[in-house]
């Protein structure tokens, strides 16, 4: 069983959440078994050969490696069976529902989902050893938004899409890093449990889910019911690609919910570092994104960035958790108050048009790849995840996959 005792407020995560608080603090302290031991394996091989077979394996399925160790075979027979609850044709229509409103998921995905996770010290320790939290923020915000461009296309969670390859890809880079940490760095697992393990890995799908849905309802981002299952579906199918087990892999909105406040009530406090990464996610990517929107020139349109930036992830967290993350006030915090009417009326309009929201879609979609093109331009970003990145040796993942 769990140690409840070194989990902050663990007792009071029981006491409310029953054997969901009990799995939550378990999943603390378990990684990914199965990505896990196929990394262990690949350490036996030369370098290089056992990312090779995997990379076969996604393209040409495990029965197209020679000789494969038992662990890669074990992972690719539950990737090759797809569970009896998954909907293709649903994904496909939660990927359209997302990226029609391209613009306020990317705001809340940084103001609203990362910042939450920043929260708590022991998430991001990972990040701080392997020196990625606070000196790439636009550049791992540019890697994330690789993925979601693979997985958010029609069929890219297809046992052949891009996506589905992309994620069992991020899966493996997190092995790497685990087993890197537990052999090469000072983790401390009394203190910090498992890296990367399973109750975090639940909560950044809730990142990708319950938050960030949550903020783009400030905005004025309605979604239908049938729509919020949609997208819910999606990322339950997303989280099981990335390993996370079913006990904790969320299936519903309520399941995202419940995970989000175990997260917050079993956090530990926010460090330095956190403050570090938030400071340099909104001030060095996100204000400057903004400041692109706005017309003219000059150095002012930075200082207007950051300030709608950081009055719009005040709104988001609540003032105590903007001020322990060092989120300076500012008026642009009552923003989104202002817009979401607005918005809100605008988008119910435009569903009440026969066609109007297939045709958003289609046009959103179509302009993604554009978008995403024009971002890694702007930060001279050309690999899509980190262990394809220029300047990736220090990396445990590219080391081993060479």
């Amino acid at each position: 069983m769990a140690n409840v005792t070194n989990t902050p407020n663990g007792d009071l995560a029981v006491a409310r959440y029953g054997q969901a608080g009990r799995d939550w603090i378990a999943g603390t302290r378990i990684a990914d078994p199965m990505a896990d031991a196929v990394v262990a394996d690949f350490a036996t091989l030369p370098r290089g050969a056992g990312m090779a077979m995997f990379r076969a394996a996604v393209q040409h399925g495990i029965d197209a490696v020679e000789s494969p160790p038992e662990s890669l075979r074990a992972l690719f027979d539950e990737i090759d069976h797809e569970p009896d609850w998954l909907d293709h044709d649903r994904l496909d229509r939660a990927a359209g529902h997302i990226v029609r409103h391209t613009a306020s998921y990317g705001i809340v995905l940084g103001a609203a989902s990362l910042t939450a996770g920043a929260m708590n010290a022991a998430a991001g320790m990972p990040l701080v050893l392997t020196g990625r939290y606070t000196s790439q923020a636009a550049v791992r915000s540019i890697e994330v938004g690789a993925w979601l461009e693979e997985i958010l296309t029609p069929g890219g969670l297809r046992r052949d899409g891009a996506g589905l390859a992309t994620t069992l890809r991020v899966r493996m880079i997190h092995a790497f890093v685990r087993r890197h940490l537990l052999t090469d760095s000072e983790w401390d697992s009394d203190a910090w449990g498992a890296p990367i393990p399973q109750s975090y890995m639940a909560f950044t799908i809730v990142e990708f889910g319950r938050i960030a849905l949550a903020a783009m309802h400030q905005l004025g981002v309605r979604y239908t019911r049938a729509e919020l299952d949609d997208i819910y579906h999606f990322w339950r199918y997303v989280g099981r690609l990335n390993g996370v087990a079913d006990e904790l892999n969320p299936a519903t909105e309520a399941d995202q919910i419940r995970i989000a406040e175990l997260y917050t009530l079993t956090a530990v406090e926010p460090a330095n570092g956190d403050r570090d990464f938030v400071r340099a996610l909104t001030h060095d990517y996100l204000a400057r994104e903004i400041a692109e929107l706005m017309p003219f020139g000059g150095s002012w349109k930075h200082r207007v960035g950051v300030n709608i930036i950081n009055g719009m992830t005040r709104a988001f967290l609540g003032d105590d958790d903007a001020s322990r993350l060092g989120v300076a006030d500012t008026p642009f915090r009552y923003l989104p108050r202002v817009l979401g009417p607005a918005v809100g009326g605008v988008n119910e309009v435009l569903a009440r048009i026969p066609g109007a929201n297939k045709l958003r879609t289609r046009r959103a979609l179509a302009n993604y790849p554009r978008l995403m093109a024009e971002q890694r331009q702007r930060y001279g970003v050309h690999h899509d995840l980190v262990d394809a990145a220029p300047d990736n040796d220090g990396h445990p993942a590219a080391v081993r996959s060479a």
